[in-house]
């Protein structure tokens, strides 16, 4: 495609849409110098109308397909969301010769797979740097600045929703609802929050990072999931005192036995970057062999931040082309499904709470039941009892044991006479090399 300008199609006029178009029409000079041609929007998808919206000399369709179609488009800018109109939007427009770069997690982690070998046929570029963490180029950074690197994990803050209410209830004690509440508020969660607090969306951007980072396939099905909606005030207090901090994490590790891919609230040591990044700010941890271990902060949604993303994948275009490589690092025929660890045999060391009556021996039957598991106990503290019920909190940690084993033990203290069967139970993470 040799035009004076890179023509561009907008798909989606949203908060993410609209910050896009801000970006190319205040930064064109520049844009023009860094791509050496101009970045020209000529056409905008809206579904609904806005009157209040200024889309410049745009044409605007009612019609997203008339985008994919539009022959005087070379690049389709997907931002409309959902699995379903963006799935046959791209398909579409790379039938149609153009080049596609979105922002849709769910639909990459979904039918990325399907959507770039179609895009490497055809010889076209398809980008997603949007998709995973915002205005963090976390994925420039796992396909090229790291290509030299064998990269043994990855792991991060990856939704900022859950962090910001995990920042919330540790560092003001407040309950899990008040503060969703103001997330929803403040715009940072969804009317339907659903896929941000039980770890869907954190799980979908783990599945992109984990296929640039080990040269896998793909595979939406792979992490396994747990939210943060258990998680409480309580939890972050007592892992405060043993010098910890909850995060919601995503983890993606090569091991001999396979991959481990995994998002859950997790323990971090306060020594660790990961556990001092607050708000709505997302990290994404990698260590490779060569270069050990990078950690990239930054701001991980807001329109902004996601357009600043979006525009860095049409620069990158304008300036190949030819294309700078898969988007995948690897071409997808030569991604190499690797066996994935199950849940129960992931290892880690766990925090543990449970509520038991205020007895002296209670203590001495819950440590001979994680003896007989061989689950090693770093630490093991009776809270105050509660003088009314008789009853006090216990919080625990243990060294390192697979969850299978960690299952048992719990279902044979939970069995105790003492016990309630209320308990929490926490991954802890030391990220040691």
């Amino acid at each position: 495609m040799s035009h004076a300008a890179l023509r561009v199609g907008i798909c989606g006029v949203g908060t993410v849409g609209l910050a896009t178009l801000e970006i190319l029409r205040g930064q064109s000079l520049a844009l023009t110098a860094r791509c050496g041609q101009p970045l020209s929007v000529t056409c905008v998808g809206s579904r609904r109308e806005h009157p209040d919206h200024d889309y410049g000399d745009a044409r605007v369709s009612r019609d997203v397909m008339d985008v994919a179609r539009d022959p005087e488009v070379d690049v389709l800018v997907e931002l409309i969301g959902g699995t379903s109109v963006a799935y046959d939007l791209i398909k579409l427009a790379i039938e149609q010769g153009k080049h596609v770069v979105t922002a849709n997690k769910a639909l990459i982690a979904e039918h990325g797979n399907e959507l770039i070998a179609m895009a490497e046929s055809a010889g076209v570029q398809i980008r997603f740097e949007a998709a995973v963490a915002g205005g963090i180029p976390i994925i420039k950074a796992l396909r090229e600045a790291v290509a030299a690197n064998q990269v043994s994990e990855v792991a991060g803050i990856i939704n900022g929703t859950g962090n910001f209410i995990l920042t919330e209830m540790t560092t003001k004690g407040r309950a899990f609802d008040d503060v969703l509440s103001e997330a929803q508020t403040l715009g940072y969660a969804e009317a339907d929050p659903t896929y941000d607090i039980d770890g869907t969306d954190a799980a979908h951007k783990l599945v992109i990072l984990a296929s640039l980072a080990f040269g896998i396939p793909l595979n939406i099905d792979a992490p396994v999931k747990h939210g943060i909606q258990e998680v409480t005030p309580a939890d972050l207090e007592y892992a405060g005192e043993l010098g910890y901090r909850v995060k919601h994490l995503g983890i993606a590790r090569q091991k001999d036995a396979g991959i481990e891919m995994r998002v859950h609230p997790t323990l971090i040591p306060e020594s660790k970057q990961l556990a001092n990044v607050d708000g709505v700010l997302n990290a994404v941890m990698v260590v490779g062999d060569a270069v050990g271990e990078l950690v990239l902060v930054g701001a991980g949604a807001g329109g902004a931040a996601t357009a600043s993303s979006v525009c860095a994948d049409l620069i990158d275009i304008a300036r190949n082309p030819a294309g700078s490589g898969p988007a995948l690092g690897v071409p997808v025929a030569q991604l190499t499904a690797k066996p994935l660890v199950p849940a129960g045999d992931i290892a880690s060391e766990w925090y543990v709470r449970l509520t038991a009556a205020d007895q002296p021996d209670v203590t001495s039957k819950i440590s001979q039941i994680l003896t007989s598991c061989n689950i090693g106990i770093a630490s093991l503290v009776q809270k105050p009892s509660s003088a009314d019920e008789g009853k006090a909190p216990i919080v625990l940690l243990t060294q390192i044991a697979r969850e299978s084993v960690m299952t048992q033990a719990i279902d044979e203290i939970c069995g105790l006479v003492e016990t309630d069967p209320d308990v929490a139970v926490l991954r802890v993470e030391s990220f040691d090399q």
